[in-house]
């Protein structure tokens, strides 16, 4: 199911979504750039940025139909936020961008049609993914070298609930989801799907960003919203159950089916249970798994030990946070 908001915008020559969450965007509005539909997945997100707002954050959030445009729109300066796992376009562009906040890991499984039962089946298969360059197109192909396969044509739709709803419609065979629609392909679809083995990955899926020079100019609106994640990541893992009440609280995603904001409580359960999130906002840890996993994958160059943490990472605004709201 695709949350579709009302104010639309132009962007990067194609059409951006804008939440309507703050308001007009002014000269000291944090811009977001949110490369998927705005949906459960990014409820504890969302939820993290209205609680900065209570702290005099003043933010737009600003959806994009392809991770690739929000990363344009950063590098051009029409954003100021990015959410994604840029360690490609950092390394190749040398374009001066910073990870500084994990918002969750790879914790993905490779769902195919039941007529496929192992790896050797998909060889030459289609598969469907999130995104170009994304962490379910990184694991795609560490599978290819893994099982000493080849898959046919890949095509990208973000929103693993997008594709779920094409696959239990019969348009798609095989694609990469998260725990939850994973858990609802197997139960919509009956004996329709098989659900291959998936090698253990620790790496990140998706992570703030954003340009050096933005970040050593706003760090009192940095810090603001890294204190607001930290806590919230910390409060969720420890009671998922939060993001709800929170979302409530806030009237969040209020536009989606009452059928899909029910299940944001076991959404929520699984994904903490299943290791989505970090409590402590990955930092140098997160860096040093992305460097192993991103190298095998072909989105990274070189030996991931030689790799600098601080050539992708600015690990100042969480060591601050984590100073002020204590380890």
């Amino acid at each position: 199911m695709t949350f579709m908001p009302k104010a639309l915008t132009g962007l990067v020559g194609a059409a951006a979504l804008a939440v309507g969450l703050a308001g007009s965007a002014s000269a000291d509005t944090v811009r977001v750039a949110l490369g998927d539909v705005a949906s459960v997945e990014q409820l504890a997100f969302m939820v993290a940025l209205e609680r900065a707002k209570e702290k005099g954050l003043d933010y737009e959030l600003t959806t994009f139909s392809k991770e690739e445009l929000a990363i344009q729109a950063l590098i051009s300066g029409q954003m100021d936020v990015g959410i994604g796992t840029p360690y490609s376009v950092i390394q190749k562009s040398q374009a001066p961008l910073r990870n500084f906040f994990q918002l969750s890991k790879l914790v993905f499984f490779p769902v195919v049609t039941s007529e496929v039962s192992d790896w050797a089946g998909m060889d030459g298969q289609p598969i469907t993914l999130h995104s170009r360059g994304g962490g379910t197109d990184a694991i795609a192909s560490i599978i290819e070298r893994r099982e000493g396969i080849n898959f046919g044509e890949r095509s990208y739709v973000p929103g693993s609930e997008n594709r779920v709803i094409a696959m239990l419609k019969g348009q798609i065979t095989a694609s990469i989801v998260d725990i939850a629609n994973k858990n609802l392909l197997l139960s919509e679809g009956g004996d329709k799907f098989n659900v291959l083995p998936m090698f253990d990955v620790k790496a990140s899926d998706e992570v703030l960003f954003a340009n050096q020079e933005w970040l050593d100019a706003n760090q009192e609106d940095v810090d603001v919203l890294v204190e607001a994640l930290l806590s919230t990541w910390r409060e969720m893992v420890a009671d998922p159950t939060i993001i709800e009440k929170e979302r409530q609280r806030f009237n969040l995603l209020s536009d989606l089916p009452p059928e899909l904001l029910s299940d944001v409580d076991a959404y929520y359960r699984e994904a903490v249970d299943g290791g989505l999130y970090d409590p402590e906002g990955g930092g140098e840890e997160a860096a040093k798994a992305d460097f192993e996993f991103y190298t095998e994958s072909g989105q990274l160059e070189g030996d991931p030990a030689t790799l600098n943490v601080e050539d992708f990472w600015d690990l100042r605004p969480l060591n601050a946070a984590k100073e002020k709201l204590g380890s």
